[in-house]
């Protein structure tokens, strides 16, 4: 198999276009031609090159019109055009509309092989048409990433419970969603509750249902989430926040595949399929005793890990165009690409918050955007904004864990047993963590009167 980095050169001087086939062969790249825009289309879809190399100033299609057409099949595939001194206003026009680059003729052999290697670093395949239905909402073509999906589609055909891990916003729900629609279930409901974001005394009653008077406000019987994901696949995210007292509950509605609804007797056949995802670490969980040994092997019998954002770099410019064109549409903006170098200063970023990160970078450049091109300037302020965003975050969650134990130790009038009990957590730990706050005990005891 060919591995060689593939280039589609275009050109209507059959001499030119001989000579660039050499040099660019002689590169050690894999080069086919086209001696015109209508057989470079027709290229496109045989070869599915790495980047395309066009003249501008061609009869019947010229490149501008070439790149327009291949924007619509390929938006992730660059597009360097080489242009005479009398079109170089028409290359700098098609630069603004996303073209990656333009050189004059006659053409440097040098500058030009170090655009093409600035192109490939960037580049990204052409998407088949043929994409399978099941994984469409998945945007790669990351090798970690086929390797997770290839094995998510084996394990799709069977009803084994799967754990999903992975980074926050590494897109968990996503390959949860995709896995149920390869399943034998795709028809049937999938039903996804965040076990983190819904208080712990309701999390039950949705999970369960319940009968009308079952609890003040139960004005009306609800069924349940198991039984409205009856026949499909339920997906427990973030299923390491689940509360202990339920976990217990759980795992006996997966051993008995019934549950009962709060307020009555009455139980009920469930058959759905569990998917569960997390970004803890279960094991640590469970060495600490805040998660169950016996659930966590219930639900993880087969285990997907997916990788970071930054272990998976060459998606970059394919979501950031596909999250580009999607948010131009919403917010109908004339929007048309990211310029060679905001779309490298992306590529390079940490990414800590993964692929959900990447949306929200993208969304606000495109809300603040009053040009066709995505500049590196727009791009440099996005990532600080998000930087800071994050960091403000990390710093809320620390004042209120620090705030969270001084009113503990209020309650508590500064005894530690209690406290710790109150917080769920052991003495070790809560010592740690009062030691973390430079929190101390014994400001919190109530103050003795003084006596004569």
């Amino acid at each position: 198999m060919n591995t060689h980095p593939r280039i589609l050169a275009v050109d209507d001087d059959t001499d030119l276009l001989k000579l660039l086939s050499v040099r660019l062969k002689a590169a050690g790249y894999e080069v086919a031609t086209a001696a015109n825009g209508e057989r470079a289309l027709v290229a496109l879809a045989t070869m599915r090159p790495q980047v395309v190399i066009t003249d501008v100033r061609m009869d019947g299609m010229d490149g501008v019109a070439l790149f327009e057409e291949i924007r619509k099949q390929s938006p992730g595939l660059p597009v360097i055009m080489l242009t005479a001194h009398g079109t170089i206003p028409d290359a700098v026009s098609a630069t603004q509309r996303g073209v990656f680059g333009y050189l004059t003729k006659p053409v440097d052999p040098r500058a030009l092989l170090a655009e093409i290697e600035r192109a490939l670093a960037i580049s990204v395949p052409t998407p088949t048409a043929a994409r399978e239905a099941w994984r469409r909402e998945i945007i790669t073509c990351s090798a970690l990433m086929e390797g997770v999906l290839a094995k998510a589609h084996l394990v799709a055909a069977g009803d084994a419970a799967v754990l999903i891990t992975g980074e926050s916003g590494s897109g968990k729900e996503l390959l949860a969603r995709a896995i149920h629609n390869a399943s034998s279930r795709a028809a049937k409901p999938f039903i996804a509750i965040n076990c983190g974001a819904i208080p712990e005394q309701l999390l039950e009653s949705e999970l369960f249902g319940y009968i009308k008077g079952a609890f003040t406000g139960a004005v009306r019987d609800s069924k349940g989430l198991f039984l409205a994901a009856h026949g499909g696949t339920l997906f427990f995210d973030e299923i390491g926040d689940m509360p202990q007292a339920l976990q217990v509950k759980i795992l006996r509605v997966l051993q008995e595949r019934q549950i009962r609804p709060l307020g009555t007797t009455q139980s009920h056949d469930i058959d759905v399929r569990v998917v569960s995802a997390t970004h803890r670490d279960l094991e640590s969980e469970m060495k600490s005793g805040r998660f169950r040994e016996d659930l966590y092997y219930r639900l993880n019998v087969v285990e997907l890990a997916l990788p970071r954002l930054a272990d998976r770099r060459e998606d970059i410019p394919l979501l950031a165009r596909h999250f580009l064109t999607r948010v131009a549409a919403q917010y109908q903006k004339d929007v048309l690409g990211f310029a060679p170098e905001a779309l490298e200063l992306l590529i390079a970023a940490s990414w800590p918050g993964n692929v959900r990160q990447l949306y929200n970078v993208i969304e606000q450049v495109v809300a603040l955007s009053t040009t066709t091109l995505v500049s590196l300037t727009m791009v440099e302020q996005a990532l600080q904004d998000a930087q800071r965003a994050m960091d403000s975050f990390e710093g809320a969650r620390k004042r209120f864990e620090r705030e969270y134990l001084m009113q503990l130790l209020k309650i508590t009038a500064g005894n530690v047993t209690q406290a710790a009990k109150l917080a769920k957590r052991n003495r070790t730990e809560f010592y740690k963590l009062l030691g973390r706050h430079k929190l101390d005990p014994a400001h919190f005891k109530p103050v003795k009167p003084v006596t004569d």
